[in-house]
């Protein structure tokens, strides 16, 4: 059993305001992993005055960005030699499979490899000489104070992808991250210190939603960065403009992959496995609308069930799991409920249903399902259900295709399935939506990752996340 009786507060380890430890328990089996400290409105106040402190006054802002760079590569490596740890306690606060947080660990890599390369490079002062003109000084500087405030299900990478670009930038950061994944954040304070950031710079406090809210609403925060639902999206978007704090947010998604008539049963299949079912689909760009053509529909139907009956569910730990239970009793019921509403609007269930699985009745365990016969405006359809759930939606051709596709609030994610790379682009190009993989082609870290519509405000990753946490200003000389 872990403890954490205290909380990471400007690089210092700090007894919380409040009373008590919260129990984190595992949702595979209930059993105690460990006791963590929890913040309090009070230690939000203590965070954000160490890292208002530092922003002012410290040392960060002023070095180079080349030191800077220095101090998160080294975090990223100590990181790294603690990821075979981080991994099997997400896993086991979570219910990820470890499989997955154990495959998250390299692109967590790749992902802070692509800030540092765009941070190197960067204008962080520029002179212009436009023509007629006198010389003109473009300079990028930190915003200031980030809140950062992320969801339970994929910590490390919500938390780094905005960590990162933010400290690199020159800015200091609290990061409020969700009670269940209070001891894997908190292991994550011993790396920051061992990496040598300044004091102030850094600040780990896991708190519930109306510490998060205080913390939105603090007049010492200069920028916020939010990854979760988009009810809450819009909420910290409504005190954010109030105050005109920047603000980005990366929200829900209801991700088409769109599968044309000439594509390989088998690559999509294996494809959607990962796309659609990965971290217990507890996953905002989840390929959870599958859009497939008449003339090959019953074809495309039996395929997927195939893939979702051939899944090991179960005991996140053991390596043969693909799927593990959800986060929660709350979380489970969900997409229960949602399984039935797919029942009663008439989908066709293939496969899966609402009832626990035998014998894991222990855990917050829901059966992988597939519908068929779904009509887009449903609301197993329309609505995020961030469980593994996946329907199958008919269309006529590729105008159909598109139109269906697009007929969502959201725009995160999405896929295109096709033997013609120059064809699945041109899909692609249609598509309202964030990001598109064409035949599940992994991601690059260097290109922006974010939202359309109902799926947020900016962007993460690479030079353009960075330029998340900058602000312009322009000399002229």
């Amino acid at each position: 059993m872990i403890t954490y009786d205290k909380l990471y507060l400007g690089g210092h380890w700090v007894a919380p305001a409040g009373p008590g430890l919260l129990e984190i328990r595992s949702p595979h089996d209930r059993r105690l992993l460990g006791l963590a400290a929890q913040g309090t409105p009070a230690d939000i106040d203590k965070a954000v005055s160490a890292a208002r402190e530092a922003f002012d006054h410290g040392p960060w802002p002023r070095m180079t960005p080349e030191a800077r760079q220095e101090v998160v590569a080294r975090f990223t490596k100590l990181r790294g030699e603690r990821a075979q740890e981080s991994a099997a306690l997400i896993s086991a606060e979570n219910g990820a499979p470890l499989w997955f947080t154990s495959w998250g660990a390299p692109a967590l890599d790749r992902a802070a490899e692509a800030y540092l390369r765009a941070a190197k490079n960067f204008g962080w002062e520029e002179r212009l000489d436009p023509a007629g003109a006198s010389k003109t000084v473009v300079r990028r500087e930190p915003i200031g104070v980030v809140a950062a405030i992320i969801p339970w299900n994929s910590p490390y990478s919500a938390a780094l992808v905005k960590m990162i670009p933010a400290l690199l930038a020159g800015c200091t950061v609290v990061l409020k991250a969700s009670p269940e994944n209070s001891l894997s954040l908190l292991l994550l304070g011993e790396v920051f210190t061992a990496a040598g950031f300044p004091e102030g710079v850094v600040s780990i406090i896991p708190a519930d939603r109306e510490t998060s809210e205080y913390l939105v609403a603090h007049p010492g925060v200069d920028k916020i960065s939010f990854t979760g639902s988009t009810a809450a999206g819009r909420r910290i978007a409504s005190i954010a403009g109030e105050q005109l704090k920047r603000v980005s947010l990366e929200l829900g998604g209801k991700s088409a992959s769109i599968i044309l008539a000439d594509a390989d049963l088998a690559q999509v299949s294996e494809g959607l496995k990962f796309a659609s079912f990965a971290n217990n689909s507890e996953n905002c760009q989840a390929h959870t609308r599958i859009l497939a053509p008449r003339s090959r529909y019953d074809e495309v139907v039996d395929a997927l069930k195939t893939l979702v009956e051939g899944f090991q569910v179960g005991d996140p730990a053991d390596p043969e799991t693909f799927i593990g239970p959800m986060i929660r009793a709350d979380q489970q019921k969900r997409v229960q409920d949602y399984i039935r509403i797919g029942i009663a609007e008439g989908a066709r269930l293939v496969t899966g249903g609402p009832e626990t699985p035998e014998g894991l009745e222990g855990g917050f365990y829901v059966k992988p399902t597939l519908f068929a016969d779904v009509d887009n405006s449903m609301r197993i359809a329309q609505e995020e259900i961030f469980g593994p759930v996946l329907v199958v939606i008919p269309y006529d051709d590729e105008d159909d295709a598109v139109r269906i596709a697009n007929d969502s609030p959201y725009g995160l994610g999405g896929g295109v399935w096709t033997t013609d790379p120059e064809r699945g682009m041109e899909i692609a190009r249609r598509m309202e939506t964030g990001g598109v993989r064409i035949n599940a082609a992994p991601p690059v870290f260097d290109g922006p990752f974010g939202g359309y519509k109902d799926s947020g405000i900016g962007r993460e990753n690479g030079a353009v996340g960075l330029t998340e946490y900058v602000e312009h200003k322009t000399i002229a000389v």
